[in-house]
């Protein structure tokens, strides 16, 4: 696995703050916020195996 092992981590109550408040910080950093106006609407799912429609304006 990756990181520290557990017993490492929990040996101190320290250690077990920062480990923990390490997890907070990342997980406050990568996960974008519910209000987040900057964020692009999301597109509309185009179907890649859809043939494709010709209009009637040939």
């Amino acid at each position: 696995m990756f990181g520290p092992r557990l017993g490492t981590v929990f040996a101190s109550r320290w250690r077990a703050i920062w480990w923990a408040a390490s997890i907070m910080a990342l997980a406050w950093s990568v996960v974008p916020s519910a209000d987040d106006k900057d964020a692009e609407p999301p597109h509309a799912h185009v179907d890649p195996w859809a043939k494709v429609q010709k209009s009637s304006d040939n």
